[in-house]
């Protein structure tokens, strides 16, 4: 069962990053053919960035693969924290971009007034607008898929549709700006995104960080366990419930209280009922072990 799920997982996944890379590839092209006929500087930067998003889906695809492995003798819990490290890669490389646009940003209000505007064309903003709505586009559509399979590499490559959607607004808004005669906001625009993109790249950064070190099930989820643990025949009781984050999957440890009396083959039986019940309500356990305790 968990095989055909992580299956199901990686192709999901897959499909997802194969039209991310295809869009991405795209757009770059338009964007740069844009800036260059239309004489805007800030549109050939958004065709950069979004150039630089293919090799983020990438490293998705890697991590997603890597984290797909069968448990070997070397790696007996099998490779789910690759996706970790990938999303703590694409953390940083977006953290970069992040800093990259606000740094320029910073530039040219410093530089306002030593540098001869150029008026671009309306060619560039119409490629701006055309960016903004395919790349929020595709961080809905990459970040449902995401949350459909868990997938922390895949959540942070939808902030990379996300962050360069607000590329393309800083640019539409410096090209719309420049051709009013108000070059203050192309630069101003990219200090301003440079904050929503760092914010972004800390949260995946943080949660990247949190399934490494074997970080606990929400409450609410260790709440549901319960309920499910309960409701299964001849558990008088809960001695203890652990859960642990291992990469997108989660281990779960629970001690039951059964009736003294009951046989071992009852008792088996049971534990083998309280291990099947919360593989199948809860998608992303990769493992329950189960201990019965009696109640002297």
């Amino acid at each position: 069962m968990n095989t055909d799920k992580e299956n199901n997982q990686s192709a999901v996944a897959l499909r997802v990053s194969a039209v991310s890379i295809i869009v991405n590839v795209v757009l770059s092209l338009l964007k740069l053919l844009a800036g260059i006929f239309a004489h805007s500087g800030a549109m050939i930067s958004d065709a950069v960035h979004s150039a630089s998003d293919v090799l983020s889906t990438f490293v998705v695809i890697i991590g997603v693969k890597l984290a797909e492995k069968k448990p070997d003798k070397e790696h007996p819990y099998g490779h789910e924290r690759m996706e970790c490290v990938a999303s703590e890669i694409l953390a940083v490389v977006l953290a970069a971009t992040g800093l990259g646009i606000g740094l320029k940003g910073v530039q040219k209000i410093v530089a306002q007034g030593s540098e001869i505007p150029v008026e671009p064309g309306v060619l560039a903003l119409a490629a701006a607008v055309a960016s903004m709505v395919i790349k929020e586009l595709m961080y809905h559509y990459t970040k449902r898929a995401a949350k459909q399979i868990n997938s922390g590499a895949l959540m942070a490559d939808a902030w990379h549709h996300r962050s360069d959607a607000l590329s393309s607004v800083g640019a539409f808004a410096g090209i719309l700006g420049a051709r009013m005669g108000l070059t203050v906001l192309d630069p101003l625009a990219s200090v301003i995104i440079c904050v929503f993109i760092e914010k972004a790249a800390y949260d995946i950064f943080l949660d990247a960080v949190n399934k490494m070190v074997d970080h606990s099930c929400p409450d609410e989820t260790v709440d549901e366990m319960k309920e499910v643990i309960m409701n299964v025949d001849d558990v008088i009781g809960i001695d203890e419930l652990k859960t642990r984050l291992f990469g997108a999957k989660i281990y779960v440890e629970v001690e039951i209280l059964m009736d003294a009396k009951k046989t071992l083959v009852e008792a088996h039986n049971t534990a083998e009922e309280v291990h099947d019940a919360i593989e199948s309500h809860f998608p992303e356990v990769k493992h329950c072990m189960v201990h019965v305790n009696p109640d002297i």
